[in-house]
C-alpha cells in the first residue's frame, strides 16, 4: 500500500475531527484515526504523520483512504470481516458427548482427543472445546472401594462423631502404621531445577532396606507421635502403644481410631488393652481406611519427604522421618473434619453396587 490520496479538509470536517480528537469519551481508536487525518492535511509525508501520531505507515494510508471515501463517518466504524468457521452443529456436539460417556473405541480403554475427532469428523481442537464445555475428562479416572461391612454406618458414625464432637477430658488419636518404607538411593546425583528446566533424577536406584513407621495423630492438637521400627508385628505395636501411653497425660482418656489390621486384634494386644482401661479402640469399617485421619499425615510425609528423597541407609531414612516429625510438631495444625454422616452416606449412595 502507498499513499494515493491527498487529504483536504473543509472547515466542517476539521471542526468535527477536532471534536472527536478532543473527546475523552470516544474510544481511543476513533481519537487516533481523527489525529491521523488531521495530521495528514496539506500533503504532509506519511512517515512524518506516523511518527507524530505514533502509529504505523500502513495505518496512516488506510485511514487516509477511508476518509477520502466516506468522510468523518468512515472513521467511526470498522469494516465487517468475513465470518469465521461456522460453529459445530448441536447434533455433532451431542454425539461427541454421548460417545465420550459411552463405551471406548475397540481396543482402547478410553477415548482420546484424536480418536474422537476421527470418529466425529471434526478437528481435535473442537473436541477439546466440547470436553471443556461439558467438563469431560476421559483420560482421568478415580478409584473407589465400596465397603461391604454390615456395620459400616454404625462404625462410620462412631468415628465421625469423635472428629466432629470429641468427648470432654479425652484425647482422640488416629493410629496406623506405614509399612515397607524403602530406603532408596539414586545411582547418580540429580540436576537441580533451573528456569525452563525441571529437576532431574535417575530412574534406577539402590535398595538399602525398609522401615515401618507407627504414628498416632492427635486430632485436636495436630501433633504426631511416631516411632520407626524394623517390623510391624504385634510386638512392635505394643511397644508403640507403651510410648503413646507415656506421652499422654495420665488424667486423660484415650479414644483411638484404628483400622482392621490383624496386628491390632492380636490376643496380646487385647490383653494390653485390658490392663490399660483408659484406652478404647474404634475400628474403621472394612475398606474404610479413608476414615482414619492419620492417613493425611502419611500422605504429606510421602509427598514432602520420602518420594523424591535419596537415602544411603535405613538410618538416614529414619533420621529424615524423625526430622519431619519434629518439624511437624513444632508447628502443629489441628485436624479438621467437615463431612457429616448424612453427607457421606448420600455420596456413597451414588456409587454402583458390586454384584455378588
Amino acid at each position: 500500500m502507498a499513499q494515493t490520496v491527498c487529504v483536504l479538509l473543509s472547515a466542517s470536517d476539521r471542526k468535527r475531527l477536532d471534536a472527536i480528537a478532543s473527546d475523552r469519551n470516544q474510544p481511543s481508536k476513533y481519537i487516533e484515526r481523527a489525529r491521523v487525518v488531521l495530521a495528514s492535511e496539506a500533503g504532509r509525508p506519511v512517515q512524518q504523520v506516523a511518527t507524530e501520531v505514533d502509529v504505523s505507515r500502513p495505518m496512516v494510508w488506510r485511514w487516509q483512504q477511508r476518509f477520502a471515501e466516506e468522510g468523518p463517518d468512515g472513521l467511526l466504524r470498522d469494516k465487517t470481516r468475513k465470518p469465521g468457521k461456522p460453529p459445530v452443529p448441536a447434533g455433532t456436539v451431542a454425539r461427541v458427548v454421548a460417545l465420550t460417556c459411552g463405551e471406548p473405541p475397540p481396543g482402547a480403554t478410553h477415548w482420546t482427543g484424536r480418536a474422537m475427532a476421527n470418529v466425529a469428523g471434526i478437528s481435535l481442537r473442537s473436541v477439546q472445546r466440547i470436553w471443556d464445555a461439558y467438563q469431560l475428562q476421559p483420560h482421568r479416572v478415580r478409584s473407589f472401594k465400596r465397603s461391604r461391612d454390615p456395620r459400616f454406618a454404625e462404625k462410620m458414625a462412631d468415628i465421625v462423631g469423635l472428629y466432629l464432637d470429641p468427648p470432654a477430658h479425652a484425647v482422640v488419636l488416629s493410629i496406623d502404621e506405614k509399612s515397607q518404607i524403602q530406603a532408596l538411593d539414586r545411582t547418580q546425583p540429580g540436576l537441580p531445577i533451573k528456569p525452563g528446566r525441571c529437576g532431574t533424577m535417575t530412574h534406577d536406584y539402590k535398595r538399602h532396606g525398609t522401615t515401618t513407621l507407627f504414628a498416632a495423630l492427635n486430632v485436636l492438637e495436630g501433633t504426631v507421635i511416631g516411632r520407626c521400627m524394623q517390623r510391624h508385628r504385634h510386638e512392635e505395636f505394643i511397644r508403640f502403644l507403651n510410648a503413646v501411653e507415656r506421652a499422654v497425660p495420665a488424667a486423660r482418656m484415650i479414644e483411638a481410631v484404628v483400622d482392621n489390621y490383624a496386628t491390632y486384634k492380636h490376643p496380646k494386644v487385647k490383653a494390653w488393652l485390658a490392663r490399660h482401661p483408659r484406652w478404647t479402640f474404634h475400628f474403621t469399617p472394612t475398606s474404610g481406611s479413608w476414615l482414619n485421619a492419620v492417613e493425611t499425615f502419611f500422605s504429606a510425609l510421602t509427598r514432602q519427604r520420602i518420594r523424591r528423597g535419596s537415602f544411603h541407609s535405613i538410618v538416614s531414612l529414619q533420621a529424615a522421618i524423625n526430622t519431619y516429625l519434629d518439624e511437624r510438631n513444632a508447628e502443629p495444625r489441628p485436624f479438621v473434619w467437615t463431612a457429616s454422616v448424612a453427607s457421606i452416606i448420600a455420596k456413597l449412595a451414588k456409587l454402583p453396587v458390586a454384584s455378588e
